[in-house]
């Protein structure tokens, strides 16, 4: 599949045993076990969280990748915070995840320019990364015009969780993938059938359970790998 596959860890603590606490300590061994493996993107996905959890669960996040990148800095991994900018300003995290009817990325934009002069956020970057969730080649097109720095394109396989999502398949990701824009695949990922959604045009693959529920590091090495 080759070094250029771009790979989108999307997280979900809700998937792991136990209390509340043991299951925000699991996420964030599997946030430090996708960041050294060299997974490029991590979306914070934890919707139920009230603000306050979310915002001291993304700076725990934060924390993590910061001190993976002090020991290892060819790391590049970005952290994305789900559709709040206000908390990926407050904890500077490296962007926003955009859900199909949140807010315009150029929306996005002129809230950071603007939080990100205060005091306690003037380390956080510039210009923020911008994912923006996809169902349909038109949407993807949007977010390209609207200069997204990537589209996620799903559900491309039935999800085994959500059996009633009808996927878009792979003639509908090939469209999408005509944009001028990354798309990532999402939806029923597996290593089996990844290598077809990279031959139809998708720059990377994004997946919840393909990490969360193995070994990070031989699953990004297998999606990675130019003999698949």
């Amino acid at each position: 599949m080759g070094k250029g596959c771009l790979l989108y860890y999307i997280t979900d603590r809700t998937a792991f045993p136990g209390d509340e606490s043991s299951r925000r300590r699991r996420l964030l061994e599997k946030i430090c076990e996708a960041a050294r493996a060299g997974v490029d993107y991590i979306q914070l996905r934890e919707k139920d969280l009230p603000t306050r959890d979310l915002e001291l669960l993304a700076k725990e996040a934060v924390s993590v990748i910061a001190q993976l990148k002090t020991e290892n800095r060819e790391l590049r991994t970005a952290l994305l915070i789900n559709s709040r900018t206000d908390v990926a300003l407050a904890v500077q995290a490296d962007g926003i995840h955009l859900r199909s009817h949140d807010v315009s990325p150029p929306d996005v934009r002129t809230v950071w320019q603007c939080g990100a002069g205060a005091p306690a956020r003037r380390n956080s970057p510039s210009r923020p990364l911008i994912g923006v969730s996809c169902h349909t080649p038109p949407e993807v097109a949007q977010a390209a015009a609207q200069n997204a720095t990537f589209a996620v394109f799903a559900p491309v396989f039935e999800k085994n969780n959500s059996p009633t999502a009808r996927p878009a398949g792979l003639i509908a990701l090939q469209k999408a993938c005509e944009a001028a824009i990354p798309v990532l695949a999402l939806g029923g990922i597996t290593l089996a059938n990844a290598h077809s959604c990279l031959a139809a045009g998708a720059a990377g693959i994004a997946v919840i359970r393909l990490f969360q529920d193995n070994d990070i590091e031989p699953a990004v090495r297998a999606l990675r790998s130019p003999t698949r």
